[in-house]
């Protein structure tokens, strides 16, 4: 047993933290799970007098971006003073971020609260030990940020060349070559010529979808999933119209990037709104001529030329709000 491990600290309860970052680790990285579920029994062995696991943030990040009940709950017990040590498989498992880990480790210090991983016991309260506990916060959140980075360099990368997979819109579908084509359902493909013949001849995305109404025509909407993309068919909805009109894919651009996110404080933490349309400037790919679309690159300039085109803007705008 370690020297640091005192009968104060076995007579009060040791809590087990338990957390993957992405649901596709919670159902594909069960080894982790399981060592991090074994530390409860590391702990029983030790002696301590109960035992919690709380994994309550499975499939949560704790990069600091999202509400980690779990967490919150640790928190909340080291400062009831009733828990004698934090049982955690690596730094990176409590907290990616400076903020989260600094913090539990100095609420720790004031009970009196041991933090073990598979390395050893560290007690907050010793010089060293928060200098150990310190670095292991510092590298796990240095880790998060370097494997970011290096994700979204390869990301954008393979979009420069044209070669990244993302979901395509009603009207295309990913070649076995991995190139977009033009869809092969001749009654989709129908259905996407339509709505631009008609906002030629209407001027207007609001007029397009009034008269997709009127004529009780229904629209390929793609539903979006982790795994799969499934296309199925709705009556006309007027941010549908309008996603097919704005969308460059269909003036056969390969383009990436094109929504952004927004970050605000609340509460002293990040909050981030996705979906944000970005200045063409800023995407981060357009390769123009990349596939066969459904109209030419000029047709998509000149509507966005069009005075009709800044009403289009509005619309969307309004319609986004209302959603």
């Amino acid at each position: 047993m370690s020297s640091k491990i005192t009968a104060d600290h076995l007579a009060r309860t040791a809590v087990v933290y338990v957390r993957q970052s992405t649901m596709a680790q919670v159902t594909g990285n069960l080894e982790s799970q399981r060592r991090q579920y074994d530390l409860a029994e590391t702990a029983r062995v030790k002696g301590f007098a109960a035992v919690t696991v709380i994994d309550d943030d499975l499939g949560r990040s704790g990069s600091g971006r999202m509400q980690r009940p779990g967490f919150e709950r640790l928190v909340a017990l080291v400062c009831s003073g009733d828990v004698g040590a934090v049982y955690c498989i690596e730094a990176s498992r409590l907290a990616r971020n400076g903020r989260d880990w600094h913090h539990l480790i100095e609420l720790c210090a004031l009970a009196g609260s041991l933090v073990v991983d598979p390395d050893g016991a560290y007690d907050p309260r010793l010089v060293n030990d928060r200098l150990l506990l310190g670095l292991k916060g510092t590298m796990s959140e240095y880790e998060l940020s370097l494997m970011r980075q290096r994700g979204l360099v390869a990301r954008d990368q393979k979009a420069g060349r044209g070669e990244l997979r993302f979901m395509l819109p009603p009207g295309f579908c990913w070649s076995e070559a991995g190139k977009i084509e033009i869809d092969p359902d001749e009654h989709v493909v129908e259905t996407i010529r339509l709505v631009f013949a008609k906002f030629r001849e209407l001027g207007s995305a609001r007029q397009v979808f009034l008269w997709l109404r009127q004529a009780g025509l229904k629209m390929p909407v793609v539903l979006r999933n982790v795994d799969v993309q499934k296309l199925v068919w709705k009556a006309p909805a007027y941010h549908s119209v309008m996603q097919i009109l704005h969308n460059p894919l269909y003036a056969g651009a390969y383009a990436f990037g094109r929504k952004g996110q927004r970050t605000k404080i609340e509460g002293g933490r990040a909050r981030k709104t996705s979906g944000v349309t970005k200045p063409r400037e800023d995407w981060n790919v357009l390769l123009r001529d990349a596939h066969s679309g459904y109209i030419s690159w000029q047709e998509y300039e000149d509507n966005r030329n069009r005075p009709v085109w800044a009403a289009f803007c509005c619309e969307a705008r309004s319609a986004k709000m209302r959603r």
